[in-house]
């Protein structure tokens, strides 16, 4: 499917109508806002700068100081998310996000607002989409929202990459080793971070080359952690570029190219254990010379290549952004036996994520003061083409190809009244339309003689029509007290990939694919009591149509399962200065879901066990600091064996505690750094390890793991 002429007519109509609209204040770009106002600042929730204050839901910022704190530690993104962000789900300690819910549901990763993310078949590897070193600030909307379209029943987790500094030229050059403090032998990887940026007249630009090789990850006994999504002996880069040119006081263009790769070639084999048996899954070197089937998994080579054009002042106070952006994605799995065929001579096989979008953003932002009433609306279309399959690396198709055409209208509102009531109401229009050429089933054997049963799908052209809305109010009474409630609605096409795979008829308009609308409904409370800031919320979400597994002991396959799903949770947030060079924090998560038909509760895969962190930050002197995080990961055991046995993602799950520490010191322009991930060599299997019984999944986490590191800038 292709933008056909028609539609292009018709979003250029939309534009020309929507552009006629005109009123009064200008909105700053995000661009030029300093970097100290930025700190209480947003572009996610609402598509352009607005204050953390002003948005009646939830929302957690990670600045840039904060995340450069956190990769003295890890360079993981998952990791780094887990330990600051309330109710996403605990890190898997691998490359993949499966398990790693958002208030549980799936969360919508952009880079720069551009989706990461591949919801037409989630293969949940988005998180890990760019190296942070080419982050700035880390943006986390929570609970469902329809705002940048599919996929987004969760939030969203958006990436702000770097900035230009006002400087002719700034250079930052950085190396790091991290390596096992358990057991040293092979386990030493090397990093390599450079950049350079600077502003000169009106041009301005960020050039970045990263580099990262991880030795053996060795877990708190010396093992070398299982492949499955394995981090071992990965080699990744990230290649980051950002053009800009001021064309007048009004007008920019902005270019940005990132490209990212991490693939895994490690001459290793798995001793696979089982959640069931209590053996855990570790790999061994391969002295035997055994033929290791597949190829390199993780990432090939993802690109992303984004054309942004601001004027602040299109006509009279109104600030119009055009954002066209072009992404190819490329995801390999692990080999896996599962995906066998005996009969056809394949014992197992590989299968790949191959996404490719093309999209148009057309967002305008006015503002207009009458009295006691500040107003802004955000309004605007998008248009969106994604054709995402899943082969095989050996040719067969697990997933078809599946060419979809989104065009959406959007128009957010905020009012603030009297200074202190905010209120933010919005409505999205999305009209979508998915072709699938015919296609076969793949023939599936967990064993010789238990396999699925291949169906031939007449193809066709499937049509979605959704409108979603919200609503939210925030009173801010003083700085110690700001209520918030809100109700937000997402529309997700729900891994539409994963039920044509599984289809069990001869026509795909009998498989169920219809598009899943999730309504989120909020309560919270926010402050300041002098060095104290707090937030506590609550929230539940509910739909129709969600998305679970089932296994089928006759053909060995875990079956999509579409039932009403309603989850519900709290989070709670504090942070205290306690001396000017003394900080302190924690936070508590809860979350659980249940399948509202079978009345059952939601298994692993979706719902998260518990979460407490804590941290300290502490400046001795003004040259050095050390922080210390902390993370309690609770129990959840809410299923049976069936046969004796745990079976898809109900495996119980134990409770475990991880501290890290970071620390740092400076010497003019260079920085010497150490972070220890595992301080205390906390010997656990993660939360999805436990959970998840699939062969080969139940992995330990990293143990005892020191990074050594200086960074230079001139």
């Amino acid at each position: 499917m292709l933008f056909t002429p028609s539609k292009l007519a018709t979003a250029t109509r939309w534009a020309l109508c929507l552009m006629s609209l005109s009123s009064a204040s200008a909105i700053a770009d995000e661009a030029q806002t300093s970097n100290k106002s930025m700190e209480r600042m947003i572009i996610t929730g609402s598509r352009a700068v607005e204050r953390i204050d002003e948005v009646p839901s939830s929302v957690t910022l990670i600045n840039q100081q904060t995340l450069a704190q956190d990769m003295q530690v890890t360079s993981e993104l998952q990791n780094l998310l887990a330990f600051r962000v309330p109710g996403l789900a605990p890190s898997t300690g691998t490359s993949s996000n499966s398990g790693q819910t958002l208030r549980g549901r799936a969360a919508l990763v952009m880079i720069d607002g551009v989706p990461q993310s591949t919801p037409l078949r989630n293969g949940q590897l988005g998180i890990s989409s760019i190296d942070p070193g080419a982050i700035e600030r880390i943006e986390v909307i929570k609970g469902a929202t329809s705002i940048y379209g599919n996929g987004a029943s969760g939030g969203i987790i958006n990436y702000i990459t770097k900035h230009a500094g006002t400087d002719k030229a700034n250079i930052n050059l950085g190396v790091s080793t991290k390596f096992s403090a358990v057991k040293l032998d092979d386990s030493a990887g090397v990093r390599l971070d450079t950049s350079i940026d600077g502003t000169l007249d009106d041009f301005s630009y960020v050039l970045s080359a990263i580099s990262e090789k991880t030795g053996l990850e060795r877990d708190a006994e010396g093992d070398i952690i299982g492949l499955i999504y394995g981090l071992s002996e990965t080699q990744s880069n990230n290649l980051f570029t950002k053009l800009a040119y001021q064309l007048d006081d009004d007008k920019s263009v902005q270019l940005t190219y990132n490209y990212y790769e991490a693939q895994q070639d490690a001459d290793l084999i798995d001793v696979i254990g089982s959640v069931n048996s209590g053996v855990k899954t570790y790999a061994i070197h391969n002295t035997q010379g055994i033929a290791k089937p597949g190829v390199p998994q993780g990432p090939r080579g993802n690109h992303n290549l984004m054309l942004k054009y601001v004027d602040q002042d299109i006509f009279y106070n109104t600030q119009l952004t055009l954002d066209g952006y072009l992404q190819t994605i490329e995801n390999m799995f692990f080999y896996s036996a599962s995906l066998a065929n005996p009969s056809e001579g394949y014992d197992g096989g590989q299968s790949l994520i191959k996404s490719e979008k093309t999209g148009l953003r057309v967002n305008l932002a006015t503002a207009a003061d009458w009295e006691h009433v500040a107003a802004t609306f955000i309004y605007g279309i998008d248009a969106l083409q994604d054709v995402s399959s899943q082969p095989l690396e050996d040719g067969r198709i697990w997933v078809p190809e599946m060419d979809m055409y989104n065009l959406a209208a959007y128009l957010q509102t905020k009012f603030i009244i009297a200074d202190d009531w905010i209120i933010k109401a919005g409505v999205r229009q999305d009209s979508v339309d998915l072709a699938v050429d015919n296609y076969q089933t793949l023939k599936l054997c967990s064993t010789p003689s238990t396999c699925s049963v291949p169906f031939d799908v007449k193809g066709g052209d499937l049509s979605y029509d959704s409108t979603t809305y919200n609503l939210g109010l925030r009173y801010n009474f003083n700085p110690q007290f700001s209520p918030f409630v809100s109700f937000s609605q997402g529309a997700d096409i729900s891994d539409l990939g994963r039920l044509l795979r599984a289809a069990t008829v001869n026509d795909i308009n009998l498989v169920q694919t219809q598009a899943s609308v999730v309504d989120n409904y909020e309560i919270g409370l926010s402050g300041q009591l002098n060095d104290l800031s707090y937030e506590v919320a609550a929230y539940k979400s509910e739909s129709e149509l969600g998305t679970s597994n089932k296994f089928d002991p006759v053909t060995g396959v875990y079956m999509p399962v579409r039932a009403p799903q309603k989850i519900w949770g709290y989070e709670a947030q504090l942070d205290y200065q306690i001396l000017d060079n003394l900080s302190s924090g924690m936070s508590y998560s809860w979350v659980e879901g249940k399948d509202t038909d079978a009345d059952i509760y939601l298994d692993g895969g979706i719902i998260a066990a518990p979460k407490f962190t804590a941290y300290l930050n502490w400046q001795p002197i003004q040259q050095a600091s050390i922080g210390l995080n902390y993370m309690y990961v609770g129990d959840r055991k809410r299923f049976e064996q069936v046969n004796g046995a745990y079976v898809g993602a109900q495996g119980p799950i134990e409770h475990y505690n991880v501290v890290n520490l970071s620390s740092s010191y400076q010497i003019d322009s260079w920085q010497l750094s150490l972070g220890i991930e595992n301080l205390l060599n906390e010997d656990y299997f993660s939360a999805r390890s436990q959970a998840y019984t699939y062969n080969g999944y139940n992995t330990k986490s990293l143990g005892t793991t020191v990074n050594l590191g200086v960074k230079a800038n001139f």
